[in-house]
């Protein structure tokens, strides 16, 4: 299951994530996003757990609850939807 995590301080390391959701079963991957041009965090990040059930007890346990000094948004990823270009333009 993909977890999306918000709220993130912008000193949290995908070190520290994987070590939050550690204590709830294994981790496929963390992706921490980063700003492309400056590396600096953007407050929120995924977390990759293979067992569901697994990932919704760090869900449940992890929502709501601080992590260096901000308290978390954690829930399902949603799948990203198409994105269609926005108009706007002259033909």
């Amino acid at each position: 299951m993909n977890i999306y995590v918000g709220n993130l301080a912008y000193q949290t390391s995908e070190d520290d994530l994987r070590e939050a959701f550690a204590a709830f079963g294994e981790i496929s991957s963390v992706n921490l996003i980063k700003d492309r041009f400056s590396g600096q965090s953007k407050g929120f990040a995924f977390v990759e757990m293979p067992s569901n059930s697994e990932a919704d007890s760090a869900i449940k346990e992890l929502n709501q609850k601080p992590l260096d000094g901000r308290v978390l948004t954690v829930n399902q990823a949603k799948p990203r939807g198409d994105k269609r270009p926005s108009g706007g333009g002259r033909f």
